[in-house]
């Protein structure tokens, strides 16, 4: 695309167009001519975009290049120029920028992550929550119920401290990534938002906390505690994310725009599978792939039909799963005697979650390596 001005030149410094004013060409004495080539990408672009043309959605597309036209316009150049600053602080550094250099599309746009240089901080993480999650609760329970005596300590006691100890690593973890979010040049802050908006994963976290901590409260009150209640937290967690992953799911099948922002997708925008959000927060602030990958991530989901395709079944398989499982283990809880209870209720549900998570690891492989060799039929593109 390139554009010429007819009219003379002006000394007064270039200044970009405001975001409501977008100038008609035939008013301005501007032709335009489209010769169908590619703009050579801008070296000094400062806006967290994707720069690579023809490959979203007919709703992102359209919008985009008519402000680039307005902006060329407006601006008096000869030459293919980047949209104006964009007015959030967030997005003006140059560690979001991603850059699709593949004009031929011979390949799927690269995620450019891989788990196995992260492999023993994710073993050392989730190490952590088992010993925090699995085994704190269940030695606690065990060792001061049967180590003493009720005039040693109440049945109240016990519970409490062990409630009270309950999820350390994973309250520690929460401030964290709080804090990855928030500072003020975070290199992983959702893409197009502002620092208090955090994440979708992280709003998720503390709502299903909140009820966990109700939860938690409510059973040790009493003088007699309800063990089988103070079993089930790890339940309740898991049908919560369940839940809000199959409503996700259906909402997008029906056509339902966000009704609020998902991450990086912003308030009406067309919704997409509810593991998609999760992916994109946890892989970008707990794997340390910072804005990048959103931005990648982004890219391929709407390059790729077959990407789409695996991440509307993984989300099946995850909320159904999630919700079948916490169900099962309910129902096992206030069915069998109470102490093979509380194993089961602070053990089933990490259990399967290892198992989905395994499952999980060998079918992205396999789905991924198919994309890669049946991409050059057009069918699997955009």
């Amino acid at each position: 695309m390139v554009v010429t001005n007819t009219q003379t030149s002006s000394t007064e410094p270039l200044r970009p167009p405001s975001p409501t004013y977008r100038p008609d060409p035939e008013k301005q004495g501007i032709a335009i001519t489209d010769h169908s080539t590619q703009p050579p990408h801008h070296p000094n672009l400062q806006i967290p975009d994707i720069a690579v043309q023809d490959v979203s959605d007919d709703n992102e597309r359209h919008p985009r290049s008519e402000e680039r036209t307005s902006a060329n316009a407006s601006l008096n150049v000869t030459q293919p120029t980047s949209r104006a600053a964009s007015p959030n602080p967030s997005a003006i550094y140059p560690h979001t920028q991603v850059v699709f250099e593949d004009p031929e599309f011979t390949r799927p746009p690269p995620l450019n992550y891989s788990l196995q240089p992260r492999k023993k901080a994710i073993f050392w993480f989730w190490f952590l929550i088992f010993l925090d999650c699995v085994c704190m609760p269940i030695g606690l329970y065990f060792g001061m119920w049967y180590g003493l005596t009720r005039e040693q300590l109440s049945a109240n006691a016990v519970f409490s401290i062990s409630t009270a100890l309950l999820g350390t690593v994973s309250i520690v973890e929460y401030f964290i990534r709080f804090r990855r979010l928030w500072r003020k040049n975070s290199n992983c802050r959702v893409i197009g938002a502002e620092r208090h908006y955090l994440d979708w994963f992280h709003w998720n976290l503390s709502v299903g906390w909140f009820f966990v901590m109700i939860e938690l409260i409510a059973g040790t009150c009493p003088r007699n505690p309800p063990i089988r209640v103070l079993a089930i937290p790890a339940s309740t967690m898991l049908f919560a994310i369940g839940v809000e992953l199959l409503v996700v799911d259906v909402l997008r099948i029906a056509g339902v725009p966000a009704p609020c922002r998902i991450s990086s997708l912003p308030v009406g925008a067309p919704l997409r599978p509810g593991i998609y959000a999760y992916i994109e927060d946890i892989c970008a602030v707990d794997g340390s792939g910072g804005t990048e990958f959103r931005q990648r991530l982004n890219l391929r989901y709407q390059a790729s039909k077959a990407f789409r395709e695996m991440l509307h079944r993984l989300t099946l398989f995850w909320a159904i799963g999630a919700i079948v499982c916490s169900a099962v283990t309910v129902a096992i809880v206030f069915t069998i005697q109470r102490d093979a209870a509380y194993i089961v209720g602070w053990t089933l549900p990490f259990l399967w979650a290892g198992l989905w998570t395994a499952i999980t690891i060998f079918w992205v492989k396999k789905s991924l390596a198919h994309e890669y060799e049946q991409w050059t039929q057009a069918r699997w593109k955009a």
